[in-house]
């Protein structure tokens, strides 16, 4: 078959059986189950906004009804297990029984198609909302009747008491008349899309103006749940809401905005969506918002917040192993020679250096000290340093070159710190530093970019790296994956030796992040792309000083959270920052704190700082003024 790293997870829905071996549970327990508005996310609307690939569409398929119901016949499978537990967390399951009932609804654009008819706002708003409507409830009773453990005729709809006179307008609160009723509004409204020519409005069919209004009216849904009589919400979820026309993306949000109704709603959207002040802000400002008097909605973000970030890599590299577990053994030429162990076939054993190489280092690092003035003793002193922490640190990246290339910027930071005015006429007088030097992380972290840079030694491999250049995104992690696993796949097919030298790695995985950036095409894409290309080319030449002042260097800049907040983020350079955060170029973090300012970081995603060879290392930024990001988006003449 295909390389399923390729393919999107999606994608295999038309087997159920198939979709859930591969799905991962994760968006359901760090962005559903955390979530503070959990308690009211079935009866108020939701917005539930990510860039792509961040798993909108597989929360909303798994949450489905005859999946979860799928999920819940077969116990004893651990897959399951773990997938009902999610679920259960996420409040789509209450004692091990469903609470929800859901049906996923794609918005696709004949939805935005009603928007070019030639009526009255009003009008278009209304024919598309009832066929939603009449869509969702069509969807709702072939996921109830999907596994074949009840009959159509065992299900009952319960309308809000308040409601009971307008039960005609629905087919009753029968699943028959109910679906009865949204087949013929179904047909009528679409038919007024369809036609080649749209009929006057006094023309339309009746079952296409008559009052129609299913989402007011239904409370909860009967069921027989293993041979006992229980109750659930009813929730709809529309994926990919962005498709509509943005006006009439607004005005139907208003229709689903009313608080009096009880039928869940789920909007499934992409970030760049919203307005740019709304992707701008930090995603800690999440909140329940009130548009209105009476119109409440919450909005999830399907990113994690500014301090959540650590806990969602770790998080995100568990949830990645465990898709490459699930995808590996879909794969014939691996699955043959037993080879599904994504570690084994990544290995993130670190490079071979070579002599030649090794001995080139040895002289520019003897070189840079005798053009510094350094002693033979201070020398010694600061190679001791170094062998100390490389004995300490479990790090297994330490072969000599990494401590030939510690010493180096050592010695640089030595310099700086002594500030000489005039140079020493005798090595033993070396005056101590007014800062001790300290051999750590941070300077094992630059020694390695300046390794990669200078002599091609290379930075990014292992799963753990290929995980973090993701960004928490699970389809720029397959992205990744799929292109290093068709390379193992080619190896397999020869009879070679499966797992990839680190080299063959980082080369597969700049050349893809390649492919990506040289992909875009979204809005402002040029203006992303050079604005990017820019920020990674300052943030290596920073990361690149022999003294490697910011140790592992810099991916990110900072502006000011002053000048942030005085910007006027609904100009072009709001419109383009927004943009190239949607869609997977940049990440913004508000209010953050360092040397007593807040800041605005705005850092380069894995994307980008593998195609300029930057760390993944958070939190070396370079400080920026806000004219510095418009002349690199080539705003300056605007």
């Amino acid at each position: 078959m295909a390389n399923p790293f390729l393919r999107r997870a999606t994608e295999y829905v038309r087997d159920d059986a198939s979709f859930l071996s591969i799905v991962s549970p994760s968006p359901l327990t760090t962005f559903l189950a955390k979530n503070k508005h959990k308690d009211d996310m079935f009866e108020v609307p939701v917005r539930i906004i990510g860039s792509p690939g961040s798993g909108k569409t597989m929360l909303a398929t798994l949450a489905e009804f005859k999946m979860v119901e799928a999920i819940l016949k077969d116990p004893s499978n651990a897959t399951n297990r773990t997938l009902a537990a999610a679920l259960s967390d996420a409040g789509i399951l209450q004692g091990g029984k469903p609470h929800v009932a859901a049906v996923r609804v794609p918005m696709e654009s004949e939805y935005r198609e009603f928007w070019e008819l030639p009526y009255d706002p009003g009008v278009k708003t209304r024919l598309a909302f009832w066929l939603v409507q009449a869509r969702a409830m069509l969807g709702l009773i072939r996921n109830l009747t999907a596994n074949r453990t009840r009959d159509i005729a065992d299900i009952r709809f319960v309308a809000r008491a308040e409601y009971e006179a307008h039960l005609e307008q629905i087919g009753g609160l029968t699943a028959v008349g109910i679906r009865d009723r949204a087949l013929a509004v179904q047909r009528a409204i679409y038919s007024v899309g369809a036609g080649l020519r749209p009929p006057r409005l006094s023309d339309l069919p009746e079952d296409a103006t008559a009052p129609y209004a299913p989402f007011d009216a239904i409370h909860r849904i009967r069921i027989d749940w293993q041979g006992e009589d229980i109750e659930v919400n009813p929730l709809v979820m529309l994926d990919d809401v962005h498709a509509l026309h943005h006006d009439q993306l607004e005005a139907m949000f208003e229709m689903l905005s009313h608080r009096e109704m009880r039928f869940g709603r789920w909007m499934m959207m992409r970030l760049d969506a919203l307005s740019p002040g709304a992707v701008l802000r930090s995603p800690g400002e999440q909140a329940s918002h009130n548009r209105a008097p009476g119109r409440d909605f919450v909005d999830i973000r399907m990113q994690a917040d500014n301090e959540r970030k650590g806990v969602a890599r770790g998080q995100f590299r568990t949830m990645a192993r465990d898709m490459a577990k699930r995808y590996l053994p879909l794969v014939e030429a691996l699955r043959n020679r037993g080879a599904t162990d994504i570690d084994r076939l990544l290995p993130s054993a670190p490079p071979t250096f070579p002599p030649g190489k090794l001995r080139e280092l040895e002289q520019k690092v003897a070189s840079d000290q005798q053009k510094l003035k350094i002693g033979a003793a201070r020398r010694k002193e600061i190679d001791a340093l170094v062998v100390d922490y490389l004995r300490r640190t479990p790090s297994f990246d330490q072969g000599p070159e990494v401590g030939l290339a510690m010493s180096r910027i050592l010695l640089h930071r030595y310099s700086i710190r002594i500030a000489r005015s005039t140079p020493s006429l005798f090595e033993e007088l070396d005056p101590d530093p007014k800062t001790p030097l300290k051999a750590d992380a941070d300077v094992a972290h630059g020694a390695r970019i300046h390794l990669n840079h200078d002599y091609g030694r290379p930075l990014h491999y292992g799963v753990e790296d290929i995980c973090d250049a993701s960004n928490e995104n699970a389809e720029v992690f397959l992205q990744f994956a799929g292109a290093l696993v068709a390379n193992i796949e080619t190896r397999a097919i020869r009879n070679d030796d499966l797992p990839l030298p680190a080299r063959t790695q980082q080369s597969v995985l700049t050349e893809k992040a390649k492919s990506i950036m040289d992909g875009w095409s979204f809005p402002h894409a040029s203006r992303v792309r050079a604005m990017v290309d820019s920020i990674g080319r300052d943030c290596l030449a920073e990361s690149m000083l022999a003294n490697a002042p910011l140790g592992a260097g810099a991916n990110a800049i900072a502006i000011l959270e002053s000048d942030m907040q005085a910007l006027s983020l609904d100009d072009e350079l709001g419109t383009v920052l927004k943009h190239a955060i949607a869609n997977g170029a940049v990440t913004i973090e508000r209010d953050y704190g360092q040397g007593g300012k807040k800041w605005a970081l705005i850092e380069l995603t894995g994307t980008v700082g593998l195609v300029h060879g930057l760390t993944f290392n958070r939190g070396g930024f370079l400080p920026k003024k806000v004219s510095y990001l418009r002349q690199i988006a080539n705003l300056d003449d605007e």
